[in-house]
């Protein structure tokens, strides 16, 4: 199937080209939670999950090996690394200010049936935080150059949230070569720029970010969650989070994509979507319901490589 990817909006960046065409030779599938998140934030997503098509849990932490990548322009970026490398190539990507450990319940679950690579975007988790660097284009191009590093093939890739856009600039960028599959978690395809209601709840987020950071990133963690979690674990995610510093974190924010045309096609022109409803499930629905996640994703990778 056929459609084709805008060129994203300028940054810093090289002159962008024509609209390319692409060909998505896997399904497609919407997967959606449905819950209530503090008010700003719950106005801005729709709890989509997409999966373009694209077991024994690893519960041994010498399983899971902590690595480190420097992309061309000297940024260090840390992954996290499980299964057999001979394996299909799963990529997770986390969201705004995420950790790569965000993904646990992935790696634990996934790992012995795939190579599973979670990633620490750049600015993100223990990965650098530099001061250039931090808009899609080139955090797209980080992934491309880590897929390179590890000779991925036929990857599916993985992205939640605000990396959900992030994913399909980096298709707009180096086409489907190197893929086999996308999978769009609870994230935004593109923001209607027309849309004044959501673009005033996206800057009342940054205002209360920047007034209270600590006290905002608590309220927003909890608020990802329907199932009840760990003290210990929530204040290890509040804590990755913090990580990535204030005015970083509003810059990522600023700078996401607008890819609206992109929404539109995706949504007209790929009639073998599947849609699936975690309504039982936060905005971290794959923490929430990790099992049918997890059973999920492998399906869809399963009958992506045959």
């Amino acid at each position: 199937m056929n459609f084709l990817v805008p060129p994203t909006n300028t940054r810093p960046r090289a002159a962008a080209g024509p609209s390319i065409c692409i060909s998505v030779t896997s399904e497609v599938a919407f997967v959606t939670s449905v819950f209530a998140v503090p008010v700003l934030f719950s106005r801005i997503m729709r709890r989509t999950l997409l999966l373009l098509f694209l077991t024994v849990p690893c519960f041994s932490a010498d399983k899971v090996s902590s690595n480190q990548f420097r992309t061309s322009d000297g940024v260090q970026i840390h992954y996290l690394e499980a299964g057999d490398k001979a394996n299909p190539a799963i990529v997770f990507l986390p969201g705004w200010t995420m950790p790569a450990s965000i993904w646990q319940p992935q790696i634990d679950g996934l790992c012995a049936k795939y190579h599973v690579v979670a990633v620490d975007l750049r600015s993100q988790g223990d990965s650098d935080k530099p001061a250039d660097g931090n808009y899609p284009e080139r955090r797209s191009r980080d992934v491309e150059e880590l897929m390179q590093s590890l000779q991925l093939k036929d990857v599916t890739t993985v992205a939640w949230s605000m990396a959900v856009p992030e994913s399909l600039t980096y298709v707009n960028q180096f086409g489907t070569e190197r893929l086999r599959a996308l999978v769009l978690v609870d994230g935004f395809v593109a923001l209607d720029p027309k849309d004044s209601q959501m673009q005033a709840a996206f800057a009342g987020m940054l205002k209360q970010a920047q007034l209270d950071r600590p006290k905002w990133t608590g309220a927003f963690v909890r608020s990802m969650y329907r199932k009840p979690q760990s003290e210990d674990y929530l204040h290890s995610v509040i804590a990755a989070s913090l990580n990535t510093p204030t005015n970083t974190a509003v810059t990522l924010m600023e700078n996401k994509p607008q890819l609206a045309a992109t929404a539109k096609i995706v949504k007209t022109k790929l009639p073998s979507a599947r849609v699936e409803n975690f309504e039982d499930a936060g905005h971290a629905l794959f923490v929430d319901d990790a099992e049918r996640f997890n059973k999920l994703v492998d399906e869809f990778v399963t009958a992506a490589h045959h």
